[in-house]
């Protein structure tokens, strides 16, 4: 019992004490606790503001103070105020006062511990990040030396060895964080930057056996065989081919630009791209053409193999790797597509300038052995495209907006109206087709066809069952189309309405100031309006009624073209006095008589009376 009160009464005197000195060193919270350090600045007993301010001068007063930075010999100076160096002095204070902060003793504790042992707080700093990259980049310039890797190079025909080399580069984000914590401090001595060895991932040694390889590759010349041929490789031909090892390479290969070139121009003596099963046309039928198998130089087999062998000491041959190559149409796949006779074809003569003729030789060579799967829609304008100046097309007449214009592609519409009429005869199921807009004569009545890319257009569908092949043969003044495939025996009547007048041509005046009003001149004789209708029934081998079409055709008019007058009249002259005659005269001559003059008495007058008053 007397053991415990002793206990009680030491922990008592002890708690007493700790409290009691705990309070003595506890000082003012308002300062930071004695011992405290911030980027080696003593700051213990100073307010949190007295110790800003002194941070804040110190480092305002070495701001465009710099800092050498060396790596052996180099040296590099670095001002802060150059990078936009900004220190968070504030943090660091109010790190400052929490390592001796607390309430009473414990703080007093805190402090006592800080006052023996030390506090340095080191403050948070930021830069602008990319001049402080321009400055890191510039002394990596200097001081970065990448390694070499070992290779192997040729002199003349004779394998040497480079040999490696270590290199040496900074360490880039290490220096940077050591560049910036060197800024933010007070010190200005000089500070190494890191760097780190490059060392070579290729030596000497790992390439001796590769040499080896090299001589000989390069002792004797190899041979290329495919079939009979042969071809002679020389030792400088060799050479050409390899790939030395370099740039981290450890193996001899066969490549580069030499070997590319050389591979291209035996491709271009070896390769034979297959050529599709064809069809030629008789008078008497079709026959199948067979179809070719092509070949290809398998460029990277036939690279091993010739490595192989100019590796071998005695075995020096190499047979060249070969790939077979099948055509798209075999001519099995073009005798199972049933072409074996005519269908339906139509001839048309054409003229026209030399611009219209080659653009209807043009277009119809882009149709000229087109195949139509069954049930499938042939379209004019997808199978040739849109009518350029690119493709080759040229300026010629056609009608534009109901008027006798040039244009791009003049003279397409005679193909179209001629594969048309091809379609129509062959009994196949038409489903697009547009007249002209003015009446050609020469096309067959009704039965003209126009196309316009992409809206206006000629559409048909292979109905027959089998495919059909649609053939062109075009001359300077004759055009014939032709749809082969399994003669399927439709018979085909038509019947064409007359040519009738719908409206009287319209008149189009054009003024003529060299007329006069009132006088007229017919510059081109117009045409009425026509429309006409042409009625097709196909009928199948057994009689039967396939399609019974009517196709009706409306024709513009085309104006009388007349010149009036719009010269004003002259006035008329008024009309010449009639004529005169003049008869001669006779004058007599004349006598004088002399006159007397009387003499004459004059009276004096007598006055007037006057009058009374």
């Amino acid at each position: 019992m007397l053991v415990r009160r002793w206990i009680a009464a030491l922990a008592f005197v002890l708690a007493l004490s700790g409290a009691t000195l705990g309070f003595a060193f506890a000082g003012s919270p308002s300062t930071i606790a004695e011992g405290v350090r911030i980027n080696g600045v003593e700051v213990g007993g100073l307010t949190a503001e007295e110790a800003i301010q002194v941070l804040e001068r110190r480092s305002s007063a070495l701001a465009d103070v710099p800092i050498v930075f060396t790596t052996g010999k180099r040296r590099w100076s670095i001002r802060p105020s150059k990078v936009g160096l900004e220190v968070d002095w504030r943090g660091a204070v109010e790190a400052a006062r929490h390592g001796g902060d607390g309430f009473g003793p414990v703080r007093g504790f805190r402090r006592l511990r800080v006052r023996f042992f030390g506090v340095d707080v080191t403050p948070s700093a930021q830069v602008f990040a990319p001049a402080l990259d321009v400055r890191i980049r510039t002394i990596a310039a200097v001081l970065d030396r990448p390694h070499r890797e070992a290779a192997v190079r040729l002199v003349g025909l004779r394998p040497v060895i480079v040999p490696d080399q270590p290199g040496r580069l900074l360490d880039r984000k290490l220096a940077a964080r050591i560049v910036v914590r060197a800024l933010v401090g007070f010190e200005r001595t000089r500070v190494a930057l890191p760097f780190r060895v490059d060392r070579p991932r290729v030596t000497t040694e790992q390439l001796r056996p590769v040499a080896a390889q090299v001589r000989t590759a390069l002792s004797a010349p190899v041979r290329l065989t495919m079939g009979s041929t042969s071809l002679r490789l020389p030792r400088w031909r060799i050479a050409q081919l390899l790939s030395l090892p370099s740039g981290g390479a450890t193996a001899l290969r066969i490549g580069g630009r030499g070997a590319d070139r050389y591979f291209a121009r035996l491709g271009r003596f070896v390769n034979r791209k297959p050529e599709n099963a064809d069809f030629a046309v008789y008078s008497d039928g079709v026959r199948i053409v067979p179809a070719k198998e092509g070949r290809a130089l398998d460029v990277p087999a036939t690279v091993d193999v010739l490595l192989a062998a100019a590796l071998s000491p005695t075995r020096r041959r190499a047979k060249l790797v070969v790939a077979t190559k099948q055509a798209d149409r075999t001519t099995a796949d073009a005798r199972a597509m049933g072409v074996t006779g005519l269908v339906g074809a139509y001839e048309t003569i054409y003229g026209g300038d030399p611009n219209r003729i080659s653009n209807v030789q043009l277009v119809s060579r882009l149709i000229d052995h087109h195949l139509i799967a069954p049930d499938e829609e042939f379209s004019f304008n997808e199978t040739t495209g849109e009518r350029t100046e690119e493709k080759g097309f040229k300026e010629a007449p056609v009608i534009i907006n109901g008027e006798l214009q040039t244009g791009i592609g003049g003279g397409v519409c005679q193909v179209s109206t001629t594969t048309f009429n091809a379609a129509f005869e062959a009994g196949l199921e038409i489903t697009q087709r547009t007249n002209h807009a003015l009446y050609i004569s020469h096309y067959p009545q009704g039965r003209d066809a126009t196309v316009n890319y992409p809206d206006l257009d000629l559409r048909f569908v292979n109905d027959t069952g089998h495919w059909l092949l649609l053939r062109t043969w075009v001359g300077s003044d004759r055009l014939t189309v032709a749809l082969y495939g399994t003669p399927v025996h439709r018979r085909v009547e038509s019947e064409t309405s007359e040519l009738r007048v719908t409206g009287d041509p319209p008149v189009k005046q054009i003024p003529n100031p060299e007329l006069y009003k009132g006088e007229t001149v017919v510059e081109e004789s117009g045409s009425p309006s026509l429309a006409t209708s042409v009625r097709r029934v196909v009928y199948t081998a057994k009689g039967e009624v396939l399609h019974d079409d009517t196709w009706s055709s409306s024709y513009r008019a085309e104006p009388n073209v007349v010149q009036v007058g719009t010269k004003p009249k002259p006035k008329p002259k008024p009309p010449p006095p009639p004529p005169t005659t003049t008869e001669p005269t006779t004058t007599e001559p004349t006598t004088t008589e002399p006159t007397t003059t009387e003499p004459t008495t004059t009276e004096p007058a007598s006055p007037a009376p006057a009058s009374g008053a």
